[in-house]
């Protein structure tokens, strides 16, 4: 019997970047094509990786901006991030940066699990965010890039593969493991 694993996700981004829409295309398979502004929602999905089960409790945030305050629950047992910004809008690719910021500061850890993503890549023609720039800011933090669009669903399921493995990769980069153990 496989081992199934915890995994807390926490999505952050601007709003309307497509959050909602990833996490409910991910689990549902299906687009809103209404917009409501989130308060918080949460979804859960047993993604299998290879031998090992893993449940995702994903937390789909409000939108954030570059003075928002994050809460302890954005932090605390928290295992890895997505952080989404629209390649539409070069605003939700600055705050991200600042939201990048305010995670690193709140663990004190000089590596997070973090995928970034540059969503709507659909709209290409109204795009202000170059893949490119993207990438370059990923690497600056030792995370993950890619484009997607929760409308296709191109990648969304990439994208939590990939939280997943990140975790993983963080996790082990640091010697340990942590399990927890009933007696």
């Amino acid at each position: 019997m496989p081992l199934v694993r915890y995994r807390k996700v926490v999505i952050l981004g601007y709003r309307s970047v497509g959050k909602t829409s990833l996490a409910h295309q991910f689990v549902e398979g299906e687009f809103l094509e209404g917009y409501d502004p989130t308060v918080e929602n949460t979804y859960s999905k047993i993604v299998t990786l290879g031998k090992d089960e893993f449940h995702l409790h994903l937390v789909d945030t409000a939108g954030q901006d570059e003075y928002s305050i994050l809460p302890y629950s954005f932090i605390i047992g928290v295992h890895g991030y997505v952080l989404v910004y629209s390649v539409t809008s070069l605003h939700s690719f600055q705050v991200i940066a600042s939201l990048y910021q305010k995670l690193h500061e709140g663990h004190g850890k000089t590596r997070l699990p973090v995928v970034l993503v540059g969503n709507k890549a659909d709209l290409s023609p109204d795009r202000e965010v170059q893949a490119v720039e993207g990438k370059k800011l990923a690497e600056s933090w030792g995370a993950t890039f890619m484009e997607s669009s929760a409308r296709e669903n191109q990648l969304t399921r990439g994208i939590f593969t990939k939280v997943i493995q990140e975790i993983a990769r963080v996790e082990n980069s640091y010697g340990q493991e942590r399990r927890c153990q009933l007696m």
